[in-house]
């Protein structure tokens, strides 16, 4: 199909479908979350830009604003939030046979994909009538569809969204905030913050220069 298009056409087609690839690798290969993300929006343009060349260009828009734009500051923000510099523990696994199942999963995928590069997909001739849709232009069939049909599911989305980064604000500063320490002197039960060790250093040594002053006290 590539080779009876148009030449800048297969040629964008080409250049961002190596490079949503190539993110998308390094999306699930990279080590840094803070590159993940930056690897994520290079896909995410990539994509708008076959949106483009489908004739999609509020689908193109929307690509680049909402989720290049707008979602993927909220990863990065959750992501400075929980902090970088944790260390992992890569070689232990939370779940029983992690790392089985997502092999197995990724050659699922792979197949699949390949099952669709070999299949005889039905195209249609080019109109030439006018547009298939009448007057209203995609904008307006994508508008109307998603305030009218799908607007429960659309709504229901963003809430979904505004509560997951408001849980992961929750529990960063739940984690930052207990530390292990004495308990309080109102006998709760919780766990109460610590002194900073400097401080501790010192009361120790202030706390031992107070009988060595007094024996040099007592011998003079």
């Amino acid at each position: 199909m590539i080779l009876a298009a148009t030449f800048p056409d297969a040629l964008t087609f080409s250049v961002s479908a190596v490079t949503i690839v190539l993110a998308a690798i390094g999306v699930v290969t990279s080590r840094n979350p803070v590159h993940c993300a930056l690897y994520l929006v290079a896909a995410l343009f990539g994509i708008a830009v076959l949106f483009v060349e489908e004739q999609a260009e509020f689908l193109a828009a929307v690509q680049v604003i909402v989720y290049a734009g707008a979602i993927v500051i909220l990863f990065l923000f959750v992501i400075m939030l929980l902090g970088v510099d944790r260390p992992e523990e890569v070689a232990k696994e939370r779940l029983f046979a992690q790392r089985p199942v997502a092999g197995a999963l990724v050659l699922i995928s792979l197949g699949e994909v390949l099952a669709l590069v070999h299949a005889n997909w039905s195209t249609g001739a080019t109109s030439v009538s006018g547009s298939p849709g009448g007057e209203m232009t995609n904008v307006s069939h994508l508008a109307k569809a998603v305030f009218t049909t799908y607007l429960l599911p659309f709504e229901a989305t963003s809430i979904l969204l505004v509560i997951a980064v408001v849980g992961a604000v929750v529990l960063a500063r739940r984690h930052r905030e207990r530390q292990p320490g004495p308990p309080d002197s109102s006998g709760g039960g919780g766990e109460a913050l610590g002194p900073p060790p400097a401080f501790e250093r010192a009361l120790d040594e202030a706390q031992n220069e107070v009988p060595e002053r007094e024996e040099a006290e007592v011998r003079s």
